[in-house]
């Protein structure tokens, strides 16, 4: 029963981010997508039906995300960085996803009829255009920081070995740590890389995901386009989302 509540307490939580019902939704978007391509020719009713779930979805997520574009603005103002190169990639990375959600509103009004139709490709193509850009350059950033997590990982993992050698022989870390102080100390260190690792390469996948989802309105080919390769992007986007938006 305990576990039961905690489950849904998280849950509760996850909900109640904007992004914690973005990936919902966004689930239920691509699901529709997939069901749509996998019943359109033995059972076209239903599958207009997920087709319909699919289009009411991405317009749900459109309208919802209003005003996000400041999001973008807000990191780089308010986020502090370790060095001028993980700076000028967020810059970059932010910019991009900033002209994506800010076009993205104008996308929206175009497809529920308050712009002209005719303007959605255009809008869609630069909003989609500053997506990948963005994504390019977040994804350079978190190769870095795993890069980096990965050589602090191993010093620690060096030190460790250190102390358990230490520890052997009774003596004391720094003359005010005990060595178990600092093996402890040390582990966390251990266990907090690994965990941001973890986020990086959730990042990673999302934003690769989304990259195809983005190439396919700036440069449309048979294999971006395809439902499947789609609707799987869209689904990987949303559950790495999900992931890195649960609660602990």
């Amino acid at each position: 029963m305990a576990r039961k509540k905690d489950a849904l307490d998280r849950l509760v939580l996850f909900l109640a981010k904007r992004d914690g019902i973005d990936k919902l939704v966004k689930t239920f978007q691509y699901v529709g997508k997939l069901c749509h391509y996998h019943l359109q020719e033995t059972h076209p009713a239903l599958a207009n039906r997920f087709k319909k779930l699919e289009i009411a979805s991405g317009l749900s997520r459109k309208a919802f995300r209003t005003g996000r574009f400041l999001t973008g603005y807000n990191a780089l103002r308010t986020t502090t960085y370790p060095d001028r190169k993980l700076q000028i990639l967020a810059i970059l990375g932010n910019g991009g996803e900033m002209v994506y959600w800010f076009f993205d509103h104008f996308v929206w009004l175009a497809k529920v009829g308050v712009l002209d139709s005719h303007l959605a490709k255009r809008f869609c193509y630069i909003s989609a255009f500053g997506e990948a850009f963005g994504y390019i350059f977040f994804n350079t950033a978190e190769f870095i920081l795993i890069s980096r997590g990965l050589e602090a990982e191993k010093k620690c993992t060096q030190e460790l070995a250190q102390l358990l050698e230490e520890e052997k022989k009774k003596k004391v870390a720094g003359g005010v740590l005990s060595v178990t102080e600092r093996m402890k100390q040390v582990k966390a260190q251990i266990a907090v890389i690994r965990l941001q690792r973890v986020m990086s390469v959730m990042a990673i996948i999302a934003n690769l995901a989304d990259f195809f989802i983005a190439l396919a309105d700036v440069e449309p080919n048979p294999f971006v386009n395809h439902a499947i390769t789609l609707g799987l992007s869209g689904l990987a986007s949303a559950w790495a989302g999900w992931y890195r938006n649960w609660p602990d």
